[in-house]
């Protein structure tokens, strides 16, 4: 009988051992990854991971194991997150939920303290017994020709796992998808290593310091974060402000030139403090970062790529919004959700824009994604009901989702009367017009739901602002882009991030400043003066913007102006850090 060296047997044993452990891993990681080019995706950085640790330790069985073990503890967090918070897994995770928010989600799920202590525990027992019984390769090569083999090992192994990432790299067409799909498909780990590149934040040109003081000192009070005098006297006017997901005035449509695309939502009254275009930044999706900009003041897309996954990336460096001046104005501010609050982060990011709770659809006892217009305002009504206190002022934010595509799910038969094949100018059989006249019939609901929302807010003695605005418009599946708006020349190139604002009060006061289209992030300037609240020097002087860039933010005339803002807020004022 030949007998193997007792060494032999252990390394090859440990090896054979780690080469499995690796297989499992590399199945468990790469196999639910939904597209073949996905699946090769995440296994050639897995061999990339394993071959740099290869490289730097020259223990095979080690590598293996800590460079599969790697990719399925990203499988299995991205899982959990998944499972118990709704949304997908984010490099930013590492870095705010360890930093702030771990803690108090674990606490909500105590069984997983268990499991926590028990993967800290086994994983370096495992790691330590491969390290110390696994014979290095090539022990006995020495001396600094070993050395730099090594060093170029790892570096070549880490460019080439840099490569896979860039968006003109081998893998490119896995970054031309749109964000919403990058954050709720079930590539998990595609999208976590894609969101690597694309949640990089880039600050906007500003000017020097001197050229933003000469321009915006005269905004600020002798106090910085000292509130400068609004035109109402405390107690302070509630202000109800509701996110219409989806939704825009369909009379702009050459189309829907008939009286059922007329609807009284975005007619103005005589309680109308202002009204008019909306300038958004976003289309057809993305509804999480019209609610930054109209938290915030900011729209996402001065940040670069990385401002589209704003709660994210964003809203945890921001210092001064909308909510947080309410609140400092004695506001409870509170906020109504149609998902669960832990969807696409929203919990911490409103947090971080100042709200008080937010209350998600699992707290509303309404079924999430399902809701109308009108059951999302009476829960609003049946939640201000129960927080409203004699002298304190409430800020309620609801966000509606009855208008959340697809608005193809039913052939035309299965429409109510009449709304089948409303919109003029379009073939029955074109899909576009499935696309209008469902909209249209979710449209007159939310519309009736609107008069019992003024009904229950404006038709009170209780002084109340009540606004609402469209975040974005839908996409009708790319076919809504060719069909042609009434829209003045100069508004053309921005025909598809045109929605609509509303702001009414049932309280006597000035009318608010009209522009040909008003960017969304002035909203939060313009909620400010219909209730005549104080602003701090950070909406002073986006107050100021407003008015000498007439509704125009990030496409001001005048850039070496926005230059100067910039400095001014971020530098000055810090208003994100």
């Amino acid at each position: 009988m030949v007998r193997f060296p007792s060494r032999f047997t252990r390394n090859g044993v440990v090896r054979v051992l780690a080469a499995l452990a690796f297989a499992g891993c590399a199945w468990a990681t790469v196999w639910p990854e939904p597209q073949p080019l996905q699946k090769l995706f995440v296994l050639v950085l897995m061999l990339l991971v394993a071959g740099a640790l290869l490289c730097a330790t020259l223990r095979l069985a080690f590598s293996l194991l800590l460079g599969g073990g790697l990719f399925f503890a990203l499988r299995f967090i991205s899982g959990l997150k998944e499972t118990y918070l709704e949304t997908a897994l984010m490099p930013a995770d590492f870095v705010y939920y360890a930093r702030s928010s771990l803690i108090a989600t674990l606490r909500h799920y105590p069984h997983l303290y268990l499991l926590a202590a028990g993967v800290l525990l086994l994983v370096p027992l495992q790691l330590a017994l491969a390290w110390r019984l696994d014979r290095p390769l090539s022990a006995r090569r020495r001396g600094w020709r070993a050395a730099a083999w090594r060093a170029g090992g790892v570096l070549l192994c880490a460019v080439a796992f840099r490569v896979c990432l860039l968006p003109a790299g081998p893998f490119a067409t896995l970054h031309n998808r749109d964000v919403w799909d990058k954050l709720s498909d079930d590539a998990q780990l595609t999208n976590f290593f894609i969101n690597i590149n694309d949640g990089g934040v880039t600050m906007p040109a500003m000017s020097d310091d001197a050229t933003a003081q000469r321009a915006w000192a005269a905004t600020a009070s002798a106090v910085e974060k000292q509130a400068r005098p609004g035109t109402r006297a405390a107690p302070y006017p509630d202000i109800v402000q509701v996110l219409e997901e989806s939704t825009f005035d369909p009379a702009n449509f050459t189309a829907c030139a008939v009286p059922g695309c007329k609807f009284a939502m975005f007619q103005p009254d005589a309680r109308t403090r202002g009204t008019g275009l909306l300038r958004t930044h976003t289309w057809g999706g993305g509804t999480w970062v019209s609610e930054f900009a109209v938290h915030t003041g900011l729209p996402q897309d001065i940040f670069g790529a990385g401002g589209m996954y704003a709660p994210f990336v964003l809203a945890p460096h921001v210092h001064d919004t909308l909510p947080d001046l309410l609140r400092r104005l004695g506001y409870l501010t509170i906020a109504i959700y149609p998902t669960n609050s832990e969807f696409l982060n929203g919990r911490d990011a409103y947090r971080s824009y100042g709200f008080d709770h937010l209350y998600g659809a699992e707290e509303l006892g309404l079924d999430e994604w399902e809701e109308t217009d009108a059951q999302m305002f009476a829960a609003a009504k049946r939640v201000y009901d129960k927080v409203k206190k004699p002298g304190q002022p409430v800020f309620v934010m609801i966000l509606t989702i009855n208008q959340h595509g697809p608005h193809d799910d039913n052939p035309m038969a299965k429409l109510p009367s009449p709304w089948r094949n409303m919109v003029q100018g379009l073939s029955g059989k074109d899909e576009s017009a499935l696309d209008f006249d469902t909209y249209l019939w979710r449209l007159h609901d939310s519309d009736v739901a609107m008069q019992g929302l003024e009904r229950d807010f404006l038709d009170r003695g209780e002084p109340t602002v009540l606004v609402h605005f469209g975040d974005h418009q839908p996409s009708f599946d790319g076919l809504i882009r060719p069909l042609k708006r009434t829209l003045p020349p100069a508004l053309q190139p921005e025909r598809d991030f045109l929605t609509y604002y509303m702001i009414k009060s049932n309280f006597a006061g000035p009318p608010l400043s009209s522009y040909p289209a008003l960017d969304i992030a002035f909203l939060p300037t313009m909620v400010l003066q219909a209730a005549g609240l104080p602003e701090d020097a950070y909406f002073a002087a986006a107050t100021e913007l407003r008015k000498r860039c007439q509704g125009r933010f990030d496409d001001c005339p005048d850039k070496a102006l926005l230059a100067s803002y910039y400095a001014w807020i971020f530098r000055r004022l810090h208003v994100y850090e």
